[in-house]
């Protein structure tokens, strides 16, 4: 319940205001039509409508994040129509076109130097088009050509930002136009920061700019978190007479004073599970995401606006499913929490209307409605309240725009319609025809990329062309490969001829891309180019710098190749010295939760993009992604894949159908008991299903080897647990079907029955050949906890089933009629101590036993001080055997008892050099004595995952802390961590593979994101 304390007279903010009287007669001159985006206009359509044109694209929209429906923005080229031209931007092949709007014919093209997810705003005889090359571009509308541009952050790095090369600060933050200054923002990651601008459009001239608003600390959706992490910017922005808006991606809009652009609000967690781009402001409210918001204070008052909202004369009209209704504004009696009688705006139900396709797209046209469901098209007459006209379009109709008696739609496939009162026999399509040869013969060119293409054996990942010249080079390869293509060249008449030859040959944007500028510094990020290659080298006129090249090469095997045909030269490049793996749940079989690699913060974007792999949601904690040798390797549904850790291409993905579906499940234990599913080592990766293990090649996805789980002592089939590999041993263990365990204190459901934690044997294969090397019958039983290997030992302990960690009838039955979860603890049924064991890694001989009070649920081993740590995981997801308060610490060698203490901590220890870690504290290795280090973080469940210099955990966003330096705790803001380990520090990076399937809370971005240390 919202707690009402303003008041808005609907007068002073109506929709009949000035905002609407600034747009032209016949004009439709930004998306929305005017500065509220409120989609209407008072100029007519006819009531008959015919198809007059069609422009199909050569490609259709490449969406920045296509598994999002709350990022519809570049779903289709929306338009903007100013004095009989059409203007549309292109996020595949980079350029702002201008049709005749009469005709659908091309009058002119501009190319930016990256995707152009939003559509242009006109402002007299000057076009505003913003890019995800970062910079605001002022165009002449006559011709195309540039009159300024603003870069709209504070240098010129670029990053591979969803598959392309783009901006640190892409202007995702779409033009909008009022009172003779236009608005736009850049920069998407808040912790990058975020620009907001408004300019003279005359002089260009910056009125007043804003680049404080995404270092925000404040509240994150989550109940309890904040985070350094403000604003972010995707959306159109938007304006009514006082204030900005600034949607926000998949959040709830920013509103800044627009005179001045100071901030003023940004309700992230009183909306946690509102939110996304799509947004119009108009009378009282601004509508976004199925709610209307009181626009002077950001208050939601009301919930019951889904699909799509436009505005009419009297209020608004909403459409969704097959229903359209118009609705008024009112002032509403109320009273506040203290029962004071306030008034507060609402709406009034005017009309309704079914039978009508709605829900993707709406307007108004003087008395029509113009409303689009998919596929489908219907018109409402306002007055009569009777559909009128209908029609069928290719695509997903998401934009919608009416000008001088003409109406444009806008579709998914990338078509542009155009509808009028005139009648016409047939459709006209345009669309510009493929040159098949844009260079001629180009047969040195041609050489040289078979050439290339034989010696480095690289078809697929990213290539940088330094030095492209005209861009000959770089279309032969991407004939010949999968290649995708970013060429550089300082010459701007080469860059021109590069751009218009693959676009004749539709490969520009979608396949290759060129960029003006200097090739000893492109500003490219480091690490991505899978291959490196020159264009003007063919030719013996490149000066290139070797040092840029380097860095430029993707570490574990990226390629040089240089030179002209018959002289080419090739050099690889290898792994880097201070990189760290990651190959089990925690870093190694060893359990250490920390890798030995040497990145450090403060941290800054590398990579960032949309991965369409389906992920088991969040509460179920399925198995951490895995890092080796320049790949990540993260787990889905239903089946396994492989991306490069440096560029964010998919390498390969193997099919196991089910792997993860016993993870998709609402707080339950998942791997904090069962331990993962999968490992990796020496090239291969491991992956169990049911009763067998299959063994993959690491680089390529192919089977190798599929090995069965030897069968319980009674002859028995099993089924393989715990799973680990380390020089050349491949371990595994038979788990004890009947033992199916509980979550304290949270929903327990069928998922928990197909999830083991204990076992009744261990074993060791050869990891190549599968051939049973031993087997350790445990006396009792083996939690997969409390395994650890490392030091060509193998050590885990041998104890009674922990029965009050059982899953029982009874207790369901008891927690159904009590009908509460927190009701799940039943009598406390004593935990046996047990055995720990020591085993010969390579031949299964006990080398020692100890049995005095061994205590503990988990093991950590640390070969370089021979200690082996014994403690409970007593963190928030938990078995009732998990009574935690105390740890131990053993000499490996001999088991002799170094230290036991009382130890209190509430998240999974981890050991970094001589340093145990956990929430609640740190103490020393050797002595259990407590350090003055003591990790503090706001809200967040997940585990702290570290390496040398750095540890990552969720704090309201992605929290880290740096050893080497004296900043506390950091954020890297827009996204949430996982609800176990998903944040690697490795490879020289650190890798976030997105872990947020089923929350629907407003993190800005859901992405998969690399990470680099800035020195």
């Amino acid at each position: 319940m919202q707690k009402y304390l303003f008041f808005v007279s609907v007068t002073a903010v109506l929709f009949t205001g000035d905002l609407r009287q600034s747009v032209q007669a016949g004009n439709w001159p930004m998306v929305g039509a005017d500065a509220a985006r409120s989609g209407y206009s008072k100029d007519a359509l006819p009531a008959k409508l015919f198809p007059q044109w069609a422009y199909k694209s050569a490609h259709a929209p490449v969406r920045a994040w296509p598994r999002d429906d709350r990022m519809l923005f570049d779903a289709a080229y929306h338009v903007a129509v100013a004095d009989g031209t059409l203007y549309f931007g292109s996020s595949a092949d980079d350029k702002v076109t201008a049709l005749d709007a009469a005709t659908g014919k091309e009058k002119w093209t501009f190319f930016t130097g990256a995707p152009v997810r939003f559509a242009p705003a006109v402002w007299k005889d000057r076009l505003f088009v913003g890019s995800d090359d970062g910079h605001f571009y002022c165009l002449s509308t006559a011709d195309g050509s540039v009159i300024r541009s603003w870069r709209g952050g504070p240098n010129d790095d670029l990053v591979l930002g969803n598959g392309r090369i783009v901006s640190k600060w892409p202007v995702r933050g779409g033009p909008v136009i009022v009172d003779d200054v236009v608005y736009f923002a850049a920069g998407i990651w808040q912790s990058e920061g975020v620009y907001i601008y408004a300019i003279d459009p005359e002089s260009g001239k910056i009125v007043w700019t804003n680049n404080s608003s995404g270092g925000i600390y404040m509240p994150q959706p989550h109940s309890g978190a904040n985070a350094k992490s403000g604003v972010s910017a995707q959306g159109y922005l938007m304006a009514n007479a006082d204030q900005l808006f600034v949607p926000t991606g998949r959040a709830v809009p920013a509103s800044f004073n627009r005179a001045n652009g100071k901030f003023q609000y940004y309700h992230l967690q009183k909306n946690p599970l509102w939110g996304g781009s799509q947004t119009i402001t108009a009378g009282p409210f601004f509508y976004n995401a199925g709610g209307a918001f009181e626009a002077k204070t950001g208050v939601l008052r009301e919930s019951r606006f889904p699909g799509a909202v436009a505005a009419f004369t009297d209020g608004v009209v909403n459409a969704y499913s097959n229903e359209l209704r118009g609705l008024r504004w009112v002032e509403k009696n109320m009273k506040d929490r203290k029962g004071n009688p306030i008034t507060v705006p609402a709406h009034e139900q005017l009309w309704k209307i079914g039978d009508v396709a709605g829900g993707t797209s709406l307007i108004v046209a003087g008395n029509t409605a113009v409303s689009a469901g998919d596929r489908t098209l219907h018109t409402v007459d306002i007055e009569s309240r009777k559909r009128v006209w209908s029609h069928n379009v290719d695509g997903t109709a998401y934009g919608l725009a009416a000008a001088d008696g003409r109406l444009y739609v806008s579709t998914s496939k990338g078509t542009i319609y155009c509808f009028a009162g005139n009648y016409h026999t047939t459709l006209e399509t345009n669309q510009a025809k493929t040159e098949e040869s844009p260079y001629g013969s180009n047969e040195t060119y041609r050489r040289a990329a078979e050439e290339i293409i034989n010696k480095s054996g690289v078809t697929e990942g990213y290539c940088v062309d330094v030095g492209c010249g005209n861009g000959a080079l770089a279309y032969e390869l991407a004939r010949r490969t999968k290649l995708h293509i970013v060429a550089i060249d300082s010459d701007p008449k080469n860059v021109a001829e590069a751009r218009r030859n693959l676009d004749k040959a539709r490969l520009y944007g979608v396949r290759v891309s060129v960029h003006l500028g200097d090739p000893k510094k492109t500003n490219f990020p480091k690490y991505f180019a899978n291959l490196v290659v020159s264009g003007r080298s063919v030719s013996g006129t490149a000066d290139l710098d070797s040092k840029e090249l380097f860095r430029l090469q993707r570490p574990y095997g990226g390629i040089a190749c240089l030179g002209k045909p018959g002289q080419t030269k090739l050099s690889k490049r290898s792994a880097l010295k201070t990189a760290g793996s990651w190959t089990h749940l925690y870093s190694n079989p060893a359990n250490t939760l920390c890798s030995s690699d040497e990145v450090k913060g403060p941290l800054s974007v590398l990579w960032f993009r949309d991965v369409d792999l389906e992920l088991p949601q969040r509460h179920g904690r399925g198995p951490s992604p895995l890092f080796s040798e320049g790949r990540i390797f993260a787990e889905g549904m239903d089946a396994l894949r492989a991306v490069d850790a440096y560029n964010g291409h998919t390498l390969w993905e193997f099919e196991l159908e089910g792997i993860l579906r016993a993870y998709n499940a609402d707080h339950i234990l998942g791997t904090a008991g069962t331990g993962s599913n999968f490992c990796v080592a020496e090239g291969s990766v491991y992956v169990r299903k049911a009763n067998a293990c299959f063994r993959l090649d690491a680089a390529t996805g192919k089977e190798l080897g599929r090995f069965e789980v030897p069968h319980h002592a009674d002859g028995t089939p099993g089924l393989w647990g715990y799973i680990a590999c380390v020089d050349g041993i491949l371990y595994g263990s038979i788990v004890n079907e009947k033992h199916i365990v509980r979550h304290t204190g949270h929903r327990a459901d069928d998922s928990m029955r197909q999830l083991f934690t204990e076992s009744t044997a261990l074993f060791a294969m050869d990891a190549k050949t599968g051939k049973l090397l031993w087997r350790y019958d445990a006396n009792e039983s083996i939690r997969h906890n409390a395994i650890a290997i490392g030091d060509g030992r193998v050590f885990l302990i041998d104890r009674a089933l922990a029965l009050g960690d059982l899953l029982s009838r009874a207790t369901d039955r008891r927690r159904a009629r009590r009908g509460k979860s927190s009701d799940l603890v039943e009598a406390s049924i004593p935990h046996r101590g047990g055995e720990l064991v020591s085993l010969d890694a390579k031949t299964g001989k006990v080398l020692l036993t100890a049995d005095d009070d061994i205590f503990g649920t988990m093991l950590i081993f640390s070969q370089e001080y021979d200690i082996l740590i014994l403690c409970y995981q007593s963190t928030e997801f938990r078995l009732p055997s998990e009574v935690g308060g105390r740890m131990a610490a053993f000499r490996a060698s001999d088991g002799y008892r170094v230290w036991d203490k009382k130890v209190l901590h509430n998240t999974r220890p981890l050991v970094n050099d001589r340093t145990i870690i956990a929430m609640g504290g740190s103490w020393d290795l050797l002595t259990g004595e407590k350090k003055s280090f003591d990790l503090k973080k706001t809200y967040g469940c997940g585990q702290i995952s570290a390496s040398k210099n750095l540890m990552l955990f969720r704090s309201g966003t992605l929290g880290y802390f740096d050893f080497t330096r004296k900043e506390g705790v950091e954020n890297f803001g827009g996204i949430r961590p996982g609800c176990w380990v998903n944040a690697l520090p490795v490879g020289g990076l650190v890798l976030v593979p997105d872990a947020s399937a089923g929350c629907l809370c407003s993190y800005q971005n859901r992405s998969w994101v690399a990470l680099e240390g800035v020195d």
